[in-house]
């Protein structure tokens, strides 16, 4: 059974910093498209950076610069590490991985995780 687990939000004022760790079941590499996503309340769900199996990564234009998503192999772990952070970026932050098969692509979420940043 695949399973994604968040952790590292929290209170943060703003111009700090939070990393978010989303540690998944079995090896990591394992899984292809994986990504972090974040909903702030009422709004949609958005994408916030991914990275595919080969490495390539993807940033929302309203993070670059400052979010830098990565995987850590010892640990299982996807990684979002979070810097210059904005009140804007407080969400509920959400881990996702994909599994490829032949006939079709599975999706997966972490229950989430929440940021707060503060003005």
């Amino acid at each position: 059974q695949v399973q994604l687990e968040e952790s590292g939000g929290g209170l943060v004022q703003a111009g700090g910093s939070l990393r978010l760790s989303c540690v998944v079941s079995g090896n990591i590499f394992s899984y292809d498209d994986m990504g972090w996503y974040r909903q702030a309340p009422g709004k949609q769900r958005e994408m916030v950076a991914t990275m595919t199996s080969r490495g390539f990564r993807n940033y929302a234009d309203s993070v670059k610069g400052r979010f830098t998503i990565s995987k850590d192999s010892a640990r299982n772990a996807l990684e979002l590490q979070m810097n210059s952070l904005e009140p804007e970026d407080t969400a509920v932050y959400y881990c996702h991985a994909t599994i490829a098969t032949i006939e079709r692509s599975y999706g997966y979420w972490g229950q989430g995780t929440q940021v707060t940043v503060s003005s």
